[in-house]
């Protein structure tokens, strides 16, 4: 008895730390919603070209989330966080000479270092999550997590956006009368501006790193994930498990969509006829839809429906809250383009748990597969930018996001159940 309360409280603390981390996963992630136009402004950008801060930051995902586990193999999960912390930390510091030299190539090179970090941080954390309790609580546990990073996400509009952002559509108007010297003069007055804030983010990310790597996490080996049922499955291979593939590819179509939900909201808001100095906190609206759906989540699941159910629903209402916003003007349009944030908030910790449930040893390599489909947030932003652009609307290009649902359905509906296929067929 004396035992299993020392577990819980260790796996309590556990929790509690990755929390902390989740929340900088979301200042850090939901400050590029800011960045996007404001970046747009001070490097002089297209539509298209400003949505490659998203590209550039979850593009680190698809190419670092494999070699993370063999980083993870070797470090340990806790060694591993830290080391991560501490890379995001040198792509902040990356800001202040990009800033300085109004260098968007720089701009993005530093989005892809802490993309970098922030992808061996996810790979260690997530499976950490699911696997920290029982499987059937998992999507409440990524549920509090999610908690944890979308209160940050509000809060890095709020601040990076006051100071980013601030009286942006006055200094929009007044660059238009500007003589090129002068408008160079205001735009690197602008540029400046993120050099502070993301100086403060080095410094707490370094220090806790620092923290991370000098106190005890309980440390999860691979085989105590599985279930008693997997234990005698013969797979040899992680392609032996087409439902944690399939699963990551819903993940892809999540996180582009999710990507889509926020980072888009500003420029959404402008071509529905608001000023940027009002659009530019809408992307908050999305980040209270998503609080109220994890909080919902952890009350709900699995005491009242199960992650999967749960899942069908949230994407069938997806789909109708893009086409709403497609179709609407003014608040509607606003209301129901926000209100994805509600019923897109039980896809991730949903999709986890569908995915990784048997993966056995393959846990940390499943979750590394998982976490490189991040790269979805690198892919749909500027497809559909590109596709806004080609149909003369911002409002109907929306209409990508309609597919990705349609696959995250199918995965819930069918795609989940594609395990073992290789076992039963050889029996």
């Amino acid at each position: 008895m004396g035992d299993n309360n020392t577990k819980n409280k260790s796996y309590g603390f556990a929790l509690f730390l990755i929390g902390c981390l989740f929340f900088i996963f979301g200042f850090i992630t939901w400050s590029n919603s800011q960045l996007i136009p404001y970046l747009k402004i001070a490097c002089q950008l297209s539509d298209t070209q400003s949505y490659y801060v998203a590209s550039a930051f979850f593009a680190a995902y698809f190419v670092m989330s494999v070699p993370s586990s063999f980083v993870l193999k070797a470090t340990g999960f806790k060694k591993g966080m830290s080391l991560g912390l501490l890379i995001m930390a040198l792509g902040a510091l990356l800001f202040i000479p990009a800033a300085k030299d109004r260098n968007y190539a720089l701009f993005l090179t530093g989005l892809f270092i802490i993309g970098t970090g922030l992808a061996l941080l996810q790979t260690a954390s997530n499976p950490y999550v699911t696997v920290l309790g029982p499987i059937e609580s998992a999507a409440s546990r990524i549920s509090i997590m999610g908690i944890c990073n979308k209160v940050a996400g509000i809060l890095a509009v709020y601040v990076l956006g006051s100071i980013t952002l601030n009286n942006v559509d006055a200094l929009k108007a007044k660059l238009l009368t500007l003589s090129p010297a002068e408008k160079n003069i205001e735009l690197n007055a602008l540029a400046s501006k993120v050099i502070g804030p993301y100086t403060i983010i080095a410094i707490v990310l370094a220090a806790l790193a620092i923290i991370l790597y000098f106190i005890h996490l309980p440390e999860i080996k691979d085989e105590e994930n599985v279930v008693e049922e997997i234990a005698e499955i013969k797979q040899k291979t992680i392609w032996s498990y087409p439902h944690m593939l399939l699963g990551a590819l819903a993940i892809f179509f999540y996180v582009g969509v999710e990507v889509i939900s926020y980072d888009t909201f500003a420029g959404f808001g402008e071509a529905l006829g608001y000023s940027l100095d009002t659009a530019k906190h809408f992307a908050t609206y999305t980040g209270y839809g998503l609080l109220a759906g994890y909080v919902f989540s952890i009350f709900a699941i699995p005491a009242i429906i199960d992650q999967r159910k749960a899942l069908i629903i949230a994407t069938l209402l997806s789909m109708l809250m893009v086409l709403l916003s497609m179709f609407t003007k003014g608040i509607p349009a606003v209301v129901c383009f926000a209100l994805l944030g509600f019923t897109n908030s039980v896809m991730w910790p949903a999709i986890w748990p569908l995915a990784l449930t048997g993966v056995g040893k393959f846990t940390k390599l499943g979750g590394a597969l998982l976490v490189m489909c991040i790269v979805g947030g690198a892919v749909l932003p500027p497809l559909y930018a590109k596709l806004a652009e080609q149909m003369g609307s911002k409002q109907l290009g929306y209409v990508i996001m309609i597919p990705c649902y349609l696959y995250i359905l199918y995965f819930a509906v069918k795609g989940y159940k594609l395990k073992n296929i290789s076992t039963s067929t050889g029996k």
